[in-house]
């Protein structure tokens, strides 16, 4: 009889913990957080790829987090009004609209804003400064084992995690010297970059510095920051690019964290711009979705605007290199999504990775500052990061793993969710594009490792 009476105040006790744990944790957001990944991947690869969108919600499905939730997760699609919508037994909805040009906005209560622009109008009409790279049919290998490097990459076990390649681009001396693509794929389909886009960004940033509009070593534009007692007011340009900005905005990918909690909001950096000070400037990295987010707001500030951001990205990168099966897209506020949501076809990603190859020069050009590649891909700290680009000239563990893998020493590269990558190879003179949707934690590195190293040993 007294543990009976024990225990009911113990559980009263226990469930009243659980309540202000609900409340602070908010498990419901996360909950949103994995309806609004499924919403947007669904919406992007169905509109903007034109994939089989039961394919493409039985894939993003399949990765960590959301896993858990999957038999209960529900979508639904209607083609007419390019709406779609996801759902945990109907509850937490989330829904992505589809906007020809402008790709997939989450609908997250507020109208969200439209770019007032014709995408189609920004497509240049003179040939673009970077060579073509390929003719009109896709480049199948001559050489057996360069074939077989592809055959390799494109290989399913017969057990998980599957590595779901969908495009593979190799480019040597400005020429694609081998793709290829998953069923359903081609030239011209533009798949989702993930976070390749942060390197995107790292290129908008370094055509504004070449313009004199930024300056990466001065403090970072962000009125919410400038009264004289606000530390965040020291904070500098490229300390959002090697995300050293002290800020709470690391991302773990649990939906509970600033970074998964930030795509809940129409103005994605207005959310970000609010993080408190955790650390002193410069002295801590935290991979962070936000600070990149925080970096997209600074470009459209610096070019004026929503829509003249775009015409940035059009005039001095897409069109130059020749880029045309593209799709960049923005947040509710008009702030392109930096962090994570570019489509684009493989050669236009490697396209985009041969910029960097040639040291921001092309057709004698000079697109990006000078010296922006060297800073781009120097490790931050004592970290395998750079400033947009992931860096094998580095003594961190991860990237003496990748040496020993066959990616060599001077190499760096873009890298994005599920395993999208577009490795720079600076000695071999080459640029490798691998897109898929892998759901291996590394985004399956070691194939990655494998692909490098073998197409590498077949052109020598």
């Amino acid at each position: 009889m007294i543990a009976r009476k024990l225990v009911w105040p113990a559980l009263v006790l226990i469930i009243a913990g659980l309540g202000m744990a609900a409340v602070f944790t908010r498990p419901d957001r996360a909950i949103e957080v994995a309806t609004s990944v499924v919403a947007h991947n669904v919406c992007a690869k169905a509109f903007v790829s034109g994939l089989d969108p039961q394919t493409a919600f039985a894939e993003i499905t399949d990765r960590d987090g959301i896993r858990r939730l999957r038999w209960l997760l529900r979508y639904s699609i209607e083609r007419s009004k390019g709406l779609v919508t996801a759902s945990v037994a109907g509850l937490f909805a989330s829904r992505a609209a589809f906007h020809e040009g402008f790709g997939c906005v989450m609908l997250l209560g507020a109208e969200p804003y439209l770019l007032k622009v014709d995408v189609a109008s920004l497509k240049g009409k003179e040939p673009p400064l970077l060579p073509e790279i390929a003719g009109p049919d896709i480049v199948a290998p001559s050489d057996p084992k360069l074939k077989a490097a592809l055959d390799h990459a494109f290989e399913e076990p017969v057990a998980p995690p599957f590595p779901r390649t969908k495009a593979v681009v190799v480019v040597r001396d400005g020429a694609v010297i081998a793709e290829r693509y998953a069923q359903g794929v081609g030239i011209h389909t533009a798949l989702p970059g993930y976070s390749l886009t942060k390197s995107v960004v790292n290129a908008l940033i370094g055509v504004l510095t070449q313009q004199g509009l930024v300056t990466p070593s001065l403090p970072a534009a962000i009125p919410e920051w400038r009264t004289a007692a606000d530390p965040r007011r020291e904070i500098e340009i490229e300390h959002l690019m090697r995300m050293t900005s002290g800020l709470a905005l690391d991302e773990t990918n649990t939906g509970f964290d600033a970074s998964s909690r930030m795509y809940l909001y129409n103005d994605m950096a207005g959310y970000a711009v609010q993080a408190k000070m955790i650390a002193p400037i410069g002295t801590r990295w935290a991979y962070s979705s936000p600070t990149t987010q925080l970096l997209a707001r600074i470009i459209r500030d610096a070019a004026g605007g929503p829509e003249q951001s775009l015409r940035l990205a059009w005039r001095e990168l897409f069109n130059p290199l020749g880029i045309r099966d593209v799709t960049l897209e923005f947040d509710g506020s008009g702030t392109l999504q930096g962090s994570s949501f570019m489509l684009a076809s493989a050669r236009d990603w490697a396209r985009f990775g041969l910029l960097y190859l040639q040291d921001g020069v092309v057709g004698g050009r000079k697109i990006l500052h000078e010296d922006w590649v060297d800073l781009s891909a120097a490790a931050t700290l004592d970290t395998d990061y750079g400033a947009g680009f992931w860096t094998n000239r580095s003594e961190h563990p991860h990237a003496k793993a990748r040496v020993a893998m066959g990616i060599p020493r001077d190499a760096f590269f873009a890298s994005g969710d599920l395993g999208q990558r577009i490795v720079i190879l600076p000695t071999q003179h080459m640029v490798i594009v691998r897109l898929g949707d892998a759901v291996d934690p590394t985004g399956d590195i070691r194939g990655l490792g494998r692909l490098v190293r073998e197409v590498i040993e077949a052109v020598q």
